[in-house]
């Protein structure tokens, strides 16, 4: 099954790649008002069942793909 992470800067932490792009969007006339830069990882996990799957998921993203003191992540189902 596969399961995708999305990792994002805490909102209370400067995410300076994230305003690098805006500032750039808007010196080329883009109409925007913010940008984040994150990062994704598709997981392709062995599991009897989609809680099984978030489970373990969850547990691998917490292991090792997000810093908790300035990450936050998401998890989703890509297919079962």
């Amino acid at each position: 099954m596969k399961i995708g992470v999305k990792v994002l800067p805490r909102p209370e932490v400067l995410d300076t790649q994230g305003r690098a792009v805006e500032q750039t969007f808007k010196e080329h006339g883009q109409n925007i008002s913010h940008c984040r830069v994150g990062k994704y990882i598709e997981l392709e996990v062995e599991a009897g069942s989609k809680e099984e799957a978030l489970k373990q998921a969850k547990e691998m993203a917490e292991f090792v793909l997000y810093n908790p003191l300035i990450e936050n992540f998401e998890l989703e189902v890509l297919e079962s």
